[in-house]
């Protein structure tokens, strides 16, 4: 690709070339038209000189001497030959005449035939020798009437007489005169073309250093500068450009700077500012628009699901764990490994399950940094780190201790892009502080609005929430579930007695009765006072009363404390079972109530399975 120099000096030199050649045409073509008039004048005048000879010499009767006059004629500077033609009229009249006038050539013969004269050059266009036939033409005018003594008419061609000159010395003074023009205009071409380049130059050099600053800046270097050479507008393109790129630097400079604030981080300092600047606005964007998708999620499950995908999609890490930190109970849940959801424990000891302060960054609230030193933390699986693996934990602070942990698994050419990633993704951890925190409040909140304050269990309001995913969970796996109502025999005497805080705490001891004796997936729910309700997943009514049976057995061998008194209490129970006592929750509910009370009418303290003949009710349910 030509530069603007090279092209403007290789245009100006094609017009000069171009001017130089249409001058050295034109000069020659002037002086070879100069040199034939010259020739053309000099011939005709030496002609008309030889015509008034011959004319005298035939007056005063000297003819036969006209070859000396020939002669000497043709020995005239300038002149190469001189020969006379007789014409057919002539030859008639007079003879043949001398020798020399009879070798005619076709020239001559065409001049006599036509009475014109001819001047050309002979043997082409750039010969040297020029050549002029003239025709003698009888005529009455002048001093002497040519028909006195040619017996010929008006205006006969009487001969024609032959004139060869040289007109090379015209040539070579064209051709000198040429090549002094040329060479002015060459000399000229020269020093136009420097003083030209001269001049373009400064713009040459600034332009290209322009071009230069302009690369750099492209891969985010603006600190380029262009010397101000001159103080035309040359000088003045320079001086506004230096003063741009200081713009741009300051504005970026400070732009990172604040975005660094932002992320918490230092800003690279020989790094690309435009695109390094550029990416992390790009990643705050994202940062924002995360934050903007957690607040609307539903649960803290989901944020953490959220988490997961930003660290395997945005940062392309594959191994990691999440954990969530339980501060009250000590213990850390796992809720996500590689992005497998409720995973167990792969890249830590298990025992920080247990012990939530066996991980360091729970326990010091800032991040580790496990790339420079793997054994910081005795927590990380020894099995990974003899794989080569190392880690960065990224502690997630709610409420002024450590909520959750990220722990980022990594093998060694992954260390680098961490370190690199690190404060963006820290800034995605702060934005999902708040939300996980105020995700577990309103957990928090709603789990206390669905269990009852004094024993741990689940009220009634739960179970109207909840009784239709009950259902359909039985639907979906096509098996029974059993609801057995229980209620503490005598339980108003006690508080009539000792109290109701007595009262209480026997229902506190009577809840944890319930715990001990059911599974985990079972619901124990206080239904109101002393009357609770026990929800058997997966269990018909058969099994139900082996239960059922079984608690009131431990109630009646329990013994319960009344202040210094232990006391012994039984209770009552009835049960029905979904589905095939009946076809809706709430009708089951009713008919285990019925069961109930058909116990404590019967005696108490004994469980009674639900059978039609309960239902005395002539409505139907």
């Amino acid at each position: 690709m030509l530069k603007l120099q090279t092209k403007t000096l290789l245009a100006l030199a094609s017009v000069m070339f171009v001017l130089t050649l249409v001058i050295t045409l034109a000069s020659l073509a002037s002086f070879r038209d100069f040199s034939i008039r010259a020739a053309t004048e000099h011939t005709r005048t030496a002609a008309e000189m030889i015509r008034v000879a011959l004319t005298e010499s035939m007056v005063n009767g000297t003819m036969d001497k006209r070859h000396t006059l020939l002669e000497r004629v043709a020995e005239v500077d300038g002149l190469d030959e001189a020969r006379v033609i007789r014409g057919k009229l002539v030859e008639e009249q007079f003879g043949n005449g001398l020798a020399m006038e009879s070798h005619a050539d076709a020239i001559d013969y065409q001049v006599l035939g036509s009475g014109k004269p001819v001047y050309t050059l002979m043997g082409g266009y750039l010969n040297s020798e020029f050549r002029a036939t003239v025709p003698y033409i009888a005529t009455t005018r002048g001093d002497v009437n040519c028909l006195n003594c040619h017996a010929v008419q008006e205006g006969s061609v009487l001969g024609a007489v032959t004139l060869t000159a040289s007109i090379e010395h015209m040539r070579t003074a064209a051709i000198l005169t040429v090549i002094v023009l040329v060479g002015a205009t060459a000399l000229f071409s020269v020093i136009s073309l420097l003083f030209l380049r001269r001049l373009l130059q400064p713009l040459v050099t600034t332009a290209s250093e322009i071009e230069h600053a302009v690369r750099q800046a492209k891969v985010g270097d603006f600190s380029v500068r262009v010397q101000q050479r001159s103080n035309d507008e040359i000088g003045a393109i320079a001086r506004h450009f230096n003063s741009l790129s200081e713009g741009i630097t300051n504005k970026l400079s400070e732009i990172r700077q604040n975005v660094a604030h932002l992320v918490q981080s230092q800003p690279t300092e020989n790094g690309d500012l435009l695109a390094d600047t550029a990416n992390t606005v790009s990643g705050l964007v994202k940062v924002a628009q995360f934050k903007q998708a957690i607040e609307e999620d539903e649960s803290s499950e989901e944020v953490f699901q959220r988490i997961g995908e930003v660290i395997q999609d945005e940062f392309k890490f594959e191994t990691f764990s999440i954990y969530e930190v339980d501060q009250t109970n000590k213990q850390i849940k796992t809720i996500c490994v590689d992005g497998i959801a409720q995973a167990p424990i792969q890249w830590c000891n298990t025992d920080i399950s247990e012990k939530c302060t066996a991980c360091r960054a729970v326990r010091t609230g800032h991040y580790i940094d496990g790339t420079e030193n793997a054994l910081i933390c005795r927590s990380f699986a020894s099995d990974a780190r003899n794989d080569g693996k190392t880690y960065l934990c990224l502690p997630v602070i709610q409420s002024g201790g450590v909520g959750s942990v990220i722990q980022l698994v990594l093998k060694k050419e992954d260390v680098k892009r961490a370190e690199h990633s690190r404060p963006l993704i820290e800034s995605y951890l702060r934005e999902a502080a708040p939300v996980l925190q105020a995700k577990r409040l309103m957990a928090s909140l709603r789990e206390s609005t669905l269990n009852d304050a004094m024993t741990g269990l689940r009220n009634r309001r739960f179970l109207e929430e909840y009784s239709d995913t009950l259902v359909n969970q039985c639907k979906r796996r096509g098996t029974s579930m059993t609801l057995i109502m229980m209620d503490l025999d005598y339980f108003k005497k006690v508080n009539d007695t000792y109290g109701h805080d007595v009262g209480d705490a026997i229902l506190v001891d009577l809840a944890n009765i319930f715990k001990a004796n059911v599974r985990d997936s079972d619901l124990i729910i206080r239904y109101g006072g002393e009357e609770f309700l026990i929800i058997l997943l997966d269990t018909d009514a058969e099994a139900g009363v082996l239960v059922a049976e079984k608690i009131r057995k431990a109630v009646e061998s329990f013994q319960f404390k009344a202040g210094g008194v232990l006391l012994n209490k039984t209770i009552s129970a009835g049960l029905a079972d979904y589905p095939t006592d009946g076809q809706a929750f709430w009708q089951v509910l009713k008919y285990a109530d019925v069961s109930l009370y058909a116990a404590k009418d019967g005696g108490r303290n004994q469980v009674v399975r639900f059978t039609p003949e309960l239902w005395v009710s002539e409505e139907k349910y």
